[in-house]
């Protein structure tokens, strides 16, 4: 067996330990069929396996060698990690993700809670004004597939003009409950997603765009699809069948995903949900939706600070909670939801991908199309981001 078949093999045995660590595979049939037949490998041997690996020589390639070894720090850390090892929170995020979990400043949610109150309309308690309002923005049931349908029309005519769109790539939109996060992208190879959303909580009109942005056009799926044809297909990379969510690529995936409606809609994103949700006979309130985006965005950083204070600081749950619930200005629900994230094995740790993904892919783009196109197509690394030429 060869490096990188080593290296797809360690991921999926990885994968029989953590689910959801194991994002998508569609490399070689008969090696995850050899997995799945295995009993599961001990957590001590698959760190042993990584950190041999990550000591082999593999490419003339020297950027795809360092790659591959960013990818094999994060099945380490893991691995050492379900092996009993302790890690603390912090240093499993560098390890795993090369980046250093930023926490956002309590002044900036301030700021985000004043600029939301002078917006909403009404006056008295801000939380209060605030679920009132969001309330009124769910998209009913029965049109939420068809409305994520339109949006996602929309987002294919503008992705393939910016940054094309590879031959025979295909979305299918479905609705799921009982999963931790709002939306989610299957990536079946062949260039082909299963995109589901999540109706455990009522889905609003203000931010379904922007998760068909993230999920489809131009966000997972686009990038899966464009990374299929070019480095697979195009380069044979088979290492790049394999997306682990433990390692740096799940940082820069996160990262386009988070900037990919800003790409998409430049600005219109309001008028053309106002045109979408008026065919389908709901009403839109664009100017409050517009603000309370940029509240949202602003605390896009929220969940490391909660991240921290469960599993650095040790706080209780009921505490963090109330914590997220008071700068969120949300329902104990939406915010007893996000705790279900936060100490989700696979998730834990996965968490600060969000906001340093976005900062860092914002950074290297720079409002150039061009740049947002290479983190679709290229094998690079967070180390690539940290400095762009």
């Amino acid at each position: 067996m060869d490096l990188l078949e080593r290296y797809l093999v360690l991921g999926l045995r990885l994968g029989r330990h953590i689910d959801g660590f194991v994002d998508a595979y569609y490399g070689p049939p008969e090696l995850a069929a050899q997995v799945e037949a295995e009993d599961a490998t001990p957590p001590a041997e698959l760190a042993a396996e990584a950190a041999e690996l990550a000591g082999e020589q593999r490419f003339a390639d020297e950027h795809r060698d360092e790659w591959l070894r960013a990818q094999l720090a994060g099945c380490e850390t893991t691995s050492r990690r379900l092996a009993g090892e302790p890690i603390a929170w912090a240093d499993e995020v560098e390890r795993c993700y090369g980046v250093w979990p930023q926490p956002v400043p309590e002044e900036r949610l301030v700021q985000a809670q004043e600029r939301l109150d002078a917006a909403l309309p009404g006056d008295g308690d801000l939380a209060a004004r605030y679920r009132s309002w969001v309330e009124r923005q769910a998209v009913p049931g029965e049109k939420l597939l068809d409305a994520a349908a339109r949006f996602e029309q929309e987002l294919r005519t503008r992705t393939e003009a910016l940054v094309g769109l590879p031959d025979g790539e295909t979305v299918e939109l479905e609705t799921v409950r009982n999963e931790p996060w709002a939306g989610f992208n299957y990536y079946l190879g062949g260039r082909r997603s299963r995109v589901v959303i999540n109706t455990d909580l009522p889905v609003y009109s203000f931010a379904v765009p922007g998760l068909v942005a993230h999920e489809v056009y131009p966000g997972h799926h686009t990038e899966h699809a464009w990374k299929e044809a070019l480095l697979v297909d195009g380069d044979g990379r088979l290492e790049e069948t394999l997306f682990l969510t433990g390692t740096p690529q799940a940082v820069l995936s996160e990262g386009i995903a988070m900037l990919a409606p800003a790409v998409a809609f430049a600005g219109d994103e309001d008028a053309v949900a106002a045109g979408v949700y008026a065919d389908l006979g709901i009403e839109y309130d664009a100017e409050t939706a517009a603000v309370v985006r940029a509240f949202r965005e602003a605390l896009e950083g929220l969940s490391v600070n909660a991240a921290k204070l469960l599993h650095e600081e040790g706080r209780p749950r009921d505490e963090v909670r109330d914590y997220l619930q008071g700068w969120e200005l949300s329902t104990a629900e939406r915010a007893e939801k996000s705790i279900e994230f936060l100490t989700h094995p696979t998730w834990r740790a996965y968490v600060s991908c969000y906001s340093s993904g976005h900062d860092l892919c914002r950074r290297f783009v720079n409002g150039d199309v061009r740049r947002f196109r290479s983190l679709l197509t290229e094998q690079l690394t967070t180390r690539d981001l940290v400095a762009p030429s």
